[in-house]
């Protein structure tokens, strides 16, 4: 799969995460869909580790680099993200879209 496949798959995915996210907060509060997200996120990366070590040296070995992967990746993320927000503030225009997080 060529780079712009896997990242045209990569946004497909997430996004529909994104929709069914946007559904929730109809009826729970958008902080605890958002808490949930991050919980489901990192209990299936920590599936990912477990799956690709075939003993429990293995995955120890992996545990901390897969910390250090995860955290600053969701770091990374989430600065992009929080940079696109703050154009809704630069252009109202922007802001005057949908509520959905996306």
């Amino acid at each position: 799969m060529t780079d712009e496949a896997t990242e045209r798959e990569f946004r497909r995915v997430a996004d529909t995460f994104i929709d069914l996210a946007n559904e929730h907060i109809k009826g729970v509060a958008k902080e605890n869909v958002g808490m949930a997200l991050l919980f489901a996120a990192s209990r299936f990366n920590a599936f990912v580790v477990a799956s690709h070590s075939t003993a429990l040296e293995d995955y120890d070995k992996e545990h901390d680099k897969a910390v250090e992967f995860f955290s600053a990746e969701y770091l990374r993320m989430l600065q992009e993200n929080l940079v696109d927000y703050r154009r809704a503030y630069e252009d109202p225009a922007e802001a005057s879209g949908e509520t959905d997080t996306h």
